[in-house]
């Protein structure tokens, strides 16, 4: 009877152990990608099937923010930039995102970097009493242009307090044409009273690991991360480019590399931010083959009359 009980219970545990890695089974390796068309473009898509994130990419770069629906189902979600790596020219987020297994590299790129709480790859907030005051995610969307040879769109963030003493709320446009690492974005923020702003832009500190190197050259608007090697997944890097004249200090917190800068309420102001994959599009293998690349990267800081 005794010896019985105890084989019943051992199939019984088998069969338990069999039911609970059933699952695993169905291992990254097995998803597979849906043809691609080979065309480079840029383009910008909407993920309704996943709250809502708003993904952009061209023929060397990938990036996303999410929508205020994730917000609640994964609180708390923040208004940072994140970044993919691609080794292909045409579009490939929106293939991978429908797969449900994106941070794995399934032939064309993946995502492992971890935006969470931090500014990601360019995200911003308003420098006060020495903390960074953050949006939540965006809450509306138009699209201007989708390719094939611009990505063209602005979000709208809600207004976020800044301690007790105000509200701000942003519109900001989003531009990456063919042919470059670095999206122009152009933010106007806008605020319940006139004084002016000192607005963080940041860069993750640890978005994929520890470590890392900056690189940061204050009279070009350069602020530059090489990221640390991760013996699967390689490296993300990252560089920020905004205009030196409205510096007003390099600062960092518990999550972010910040560039401090002047803004008035209500005047839009430009600035760039760019990626690159060490095994990607671009073919970035140093420190200083991105840096070299993200201080000769054009730019244009004139913001267009209306």
């Amino acid at each position: 009877m005794y010896r019985n009980r105890i084989t019943g219970l051992i199939v019984l545990t088998i069969c338990a152990l069999a039911v609970t890695r059933a699952p695993a089974q169905e291992t990254p390796s097995q998803a597979r990608l849906p043809p691609p068309d080979p065309a480079a473009r840029a383009t910008v898509t909407l993920a309704d099937y996943r709250y809502d994130d708003l993904m952009w990419e061209n023929d060397r770069t990938a990036h996303r923010i999410y929508g205020h629906a994730l917000e609640a189902a994964e609180p708390p979600s923040g208004s940072g930039i994140d970044s993919w790596g691609k080794k292909v020219v045409w579009p490939y987020m929106d293939r991978q995102l429908r797969t449900r297994d994106y941070h794995n590299d399934l032939g064309e790129g993946l995502d492992f970097y971890n935006v969470g709480q931090g500014r990601g790859a360019g995200g911003l907030g308003i420098w006060y009493d020495n903390k960074l005051w953050t949006s939540r995610n965006y809450k509306a969307y138009r699209i201007l242009k989708n390719g094939p040879e611009i990505a063209d769109f602005e979000v709208e963030y809600a207004p976020w307090p800044v301690d007790v003493s105000r509200r701000v709320w942003e519109k900001r446009r989003f531009t990456l044409p063919l042919g470059t690492h670095f999206t122009r974005m152009v933010s106007t923020l806008s605020a319940d009273n006139p004084e002016p702003l000192i607005v963080g832009i940041g860069i993750g500190k640890r978005t994929t690991g520890t470590g890392g190197d900056l690189t940061v050259v204050r009279e070009q608007g350069l602020i530059s991360w090489w990221g640390p090697d991760d013996p699967v997944r390689g490296r993300m890097a990252v560089a920020l480019r905004v205009d030196p004249s409205m510096i007003a200090d390099l600062r960092q917190d518990a999550d972010n590399y910040l560039v401090l800068l002047r803004v008035t309420p209500g005047k839009p102001f430009v600035y760039y931010s760019g990626s690159a994959w060490s095994r990607g599009q671009g073919g970035f293998t140093t420190r200083a083959a991105w840096d070299a690349h993200a201080a000769a990267e054009p730019v244009d800081f004139a913001v267009p009359g209306p």
